[in-house]
This record gives structure tokens, C-alpha cells and sequence, in this order.
């Protein structure tokens, strides 16, 4: 189905609001606020069942990719979604591989740890993208717009992750690919596949935050943003909810439960539901749940008035965003930097705070932090399910079983926690088995 004019970008804002065309390139309205892509019609719900059959993909990758299966909840490039030979015009994808390993599992040992009835616990493995990360749903989108504005170059900043994705997608597209990286800070797994496929290294003195900064003031003046402050990753990404749903019939559980580090997922989760339920696909709303590293505290900090006693709120829109560059601006004073071995998640100023918490607000989530040994537990618990994880994606995983124990979580719960990537730090795994003082650890015998 066709919906010409339908897609349009507008200013998260409630005040402000402003409206820019489809094409525009700009990840900020003019007064400096994050962009939404919208949507002014209303999908059908009987596409459920066209959702349910394409997972029989009848030779279309279209159908086949987790993210472009659901096209017609995301159809910013007003396409005719039934037609293959457009959606190949148009749509970006490695052979329909982005989202199509990704659904929920249970994991027994998992479930053991984290104390829950295995039957109401899904661990959802986004680590089986072809790059071995959620963030191929966010970036198969985010190409795709870049193509449709005819983006030369795409540019992000990356602690691994994201180069990867970036890397692979702009390979495969044929066109260039800027990864600016904090020098020092990236694991050598996720560096490597950055260079694998050809993306210009560009390294940074500093943490991700400098190495975001400086991707962001060069894209302006050469080449396409493809961080997830570009509102077309969200797009892609909302698409880990919407399987996860699907998976369970549509049947809401009552938790999804996320690592929080620049926050695109908690923010593409939030927008998902936000649409879900205001389409009428859904009736009730699952809590988020964030978890934060202790060593990347930021959004708990500020949301749980660990910083001056103030909570951090959404508020309708009027968030105290002089809170948010207090908290910043102490920080730099104090030399704080983030830190923990947990690097896809060592981000102490998340680009999305905003849209993080317009989520937690629709959705009465909570936020929480685990330590790195937590983190090491939850991965390596994981791997004796037979499922890889890499180290905070943990977070999930242990993030349950301490609120759980807060009883924030209640033991008849239904819980889908998100595996956001595998393992790409050799390492760690190495280190963590080698040690015997370690909870699952493994020593090799001699």
C-alpha cells in the first residue's frame, strides 16, 4: 500500500513542533531539539496476519528481513510495501539478514539466576545480526534514508558496535563510511570488523562523548549522521519490540528490560509502544526497565535524584534540562569520566536522554545499575544456555534479578529482557573462566 505524504519529521517538543519533509537531513529541529519521524496515517491491524505470513518469506528478502517484514510501520520512504521491485529500489538490506534471527528465547539457567519461572522469562538474542548487534535494525534504516537523500558518505562515532553496523551497510551500498572512535577505548573485535569493511578510522583523544561531538560537527559539513541521534535508527530499532511482541501473540508482557547506554533502544522502545497503543494494536503498556552500568550512571543518577535530590522527568515535554547540564557540567569539573569493561555501554552523556525519558514517562518504567562482576555473572550464564552474549547485555539479564529482589518486579511477572549484542572482546570470557573465584567460572585443567 501506497501512502504518499504520509511520512514527515516533526520536534519532540510539545511547545515547539516544528515540521521538516521526509527528506530532510537535519537529526535536530532549529531551536536544537531531537526529531520524531511521523506518521498521519493509521496502519490496519489486520496487517498482523500479513506480518505472521511473511515469516514464510516466498523468496523475498523483504519479508525475510526482521526489519522490513513490518515496512508498513515504517514506511518513511512511501513506497508501495506490496511491491518487491520498489521495496528493492528503495529498501536497504543484506539479503533480508537484519532482525531475522532475532526473536525471544527462554533460557532455563538464566531464569534460575535471575530467580523467575523460566516460562515467564524471554532473553531476545540480538547478537545473531549479521553484524552482531541490535544496532543492523537501526542502520538498515537509517541507510535507506541516506540513499533516498543521495548521502555520499556516512559518518558516526561508535565504541564498536555501531562501526561495525555502519561499516557493513555502507560496504555493501557501495558508498563511504567515517567511524570516529574514542583512541584506546574500543574492544579490537569490534575495531576490526570496522576496518574489515573499508571504513575510514578516524580516532579521537577523549571518550565517546568528544568522538559523537566532533562526528556530529563534521557530518554537517561532509556526509550523513548515522548515530542513533538520527531519528531513521529509531525507526529500524523499534522493530526488536515489535518481533518480541509478535513472538508472544501481541500478548503484552509486563516488563522489557534494556542495557541503557546512548539510549536509541530504550527511546525506538518507547516510540513503539507509544504508536502501538495509540493505533489500538495494543491495550496495555509494558514497563521499561533500563539498566545502567555503575561505572555509566548518568540516566540513573538523574532519574532516581541521585545527583540533588531532584528526579529527572519528562514532565509532558518540559523536562529541566538545566538539571541534565548541571550534572554534566559537575562531572567535567570533577574529571568524572564513565568507566566500566562494559564498553558498549560506557557513555556518560547518552545522546537520547530526552527521548529515554519521554519512554520511562509513557510507560512508568524504572532505571537501575549492576556492577561489571554482575555483568560478567549474567554473560556467562547465558553462554551456558548456548546462547552469546557480550558483556552488557548482561545488564538485562542481572538487571531483572536485582529488581526482582526489590520486588519492582513481581515473581508472576512477564519479563522480555533484550541481549542487545555477542561477544566480540575475546578476553573477557577468558579472563572471567580463568579466574576460579568467579561464579560460572570454568578453569582450564592442566
Amino acid at each position: 500500500m501506497t501512502m504518499q505524504g504520509d511520512a514527515f519529521l516533526k520536534c519532540i517538543d510539545p511547545d515547539c513542533g516544528l515540521e521538516y519533509p521526509i527528506t530532510s537531513t537535519n537529526v535536530q529541529c532549529e531551536k536544537g531539539h531531537l526529531l520524531d519521524v511521523k506518521y498521519k496515517n493509521k496502519p490496519a491491524e489486520k496487517l498482523k496476519d500479513v506480518f505472521y505470513q511473511r515469516r514464510n518469506p516466498q523468496g523475498s528478502i523483504f519479508n525475510e528481513s526482521g526489519v522490513w517484514r513490518f515496512r508498513e510501520l515504517l514506511n518513511f520512504c512511501q513506497i508501495d510495501t506490496e511491491n518487491l521491485e520498489e521495496c528493492a529500489q528503495n529498501l536497504v538490506s543484506l539479503d533480508g539478514a537484519e532482525g531475522r534471527l532475532s526473536k525471544p528465547y527462554h533460557m532455563s539457567k538464566a531464569a534460575e539466576f535471575v530467580g523467575i519461572k523460566s516460562d515467564n522469562f524471554w532473553l531476545q538474542p540480538e547478537g545473531y545480526n549479521p553484524s552482531g548487534s541490535f544496532k543492523d535494525n537501526g542502520m538498515v534504516t537509517a541507510v535507506t534514508h541516506a540513499k533516498m537523500v543521495g548521502a555520499k558518505k556516512i559518518v558516526c562515532a561508535s565504541t564498536g558496535n555501531t562501526s561495525a553496523s555502519a561499516g557493513m551497510f555502507a560496504a555493501n551500498e557501495g558508498i563511504d563510511c567515517d567511524v570516529y572512535i574514542p583512541s584506546g577505548q574500543i574492544a579490537p573485535g569490534k575495531l576490526s570488523q570496522a576496518y574489515q569493511f573499508g571504513a575510514q578510522i578516524v580516532q579521537v583523544e577523549g571518550n565517546f562523548d568528544d568522538a559523537l561531538k566532533q562526528s556530529l560537527d563534521d557530518a554537517k559539513k561532509d556526509g550523513y549522521t548515522v548515530n542513533s541521534v538520527n531519528p531513521f535508527r529509531i525507526e529500524g530499532q523499534k522493530t526488536i519490540p515489535f518481533r518480541a511482541l509478535e513472538y508472544l501473540e501481541w500478548e503484552v508482557p509486563d516488563w522489557i528490560v534494556y542495557p541503557g547506554g546512548a539510549l536509541g533502544n530504550t527511546s525506538s522502545c518507547g516510540k513503539a509502544l507509544m504508536e502501538l497503543y495509540e493505533w489500538g494494536w495494543i491495550k496495555k503498556i509494558p514497563r521499561i526497565a533500563v539498566i545502567n552500568a555503575e561505572g555509566a550512571r548518568t540516566l540513573s543518577d538523574l532519574y532516581n535524584g541521585d545527583f540533588n535530590g531532584e528526579e529527572l522527568r519528562w514532565n509532558k515535554g518540559k523536562p529541566n534540562t538545566d538539571l541534565i547540564n548541571e550534572y554534566y557540567d559537575d562531572h567535567d569539573i570533577k574529571g568524572l569520566l564513565p568507566k566500566t569493561k562494559a564498553t558498549a555501554i560506557q557513555i556518560g552523556k547518552p545522546a537520547n536522554i530526552l527521548k529515554g525519558l519521554r519512554a520511562l514517562e509513557f510507560t512508568n518504567g524504572v532505571v537501575t545499575t549492576v556492577t561489571d562482576s554482575e555483568m560478567l555473572d549474567s554473560m556467562s550464564v547465558v553462554g551456558l544456555n548456548g546462547f552469546d552474549c557480550e558483556m552488557a547485555s548482561g545488564a538485562s539479564v542481572v538487571g531483572v534479578k536485582k529488581l526482582m529482589e526489590q520486588e519492582i518486579i513481581k515473581k508472576d511477572d512477564k519479563v522480555v529482557g533484550i541481549l542487545t549484542g555477542r561477544q566480540k572482546d575475546a578476553m573477557l570470557p577468558v579472563d572471567y573462566h580463568h579466574n576460579a573465584a568467579n561464579r560460572f567460572a570454568k578453569p582450564p585443567k592442566n
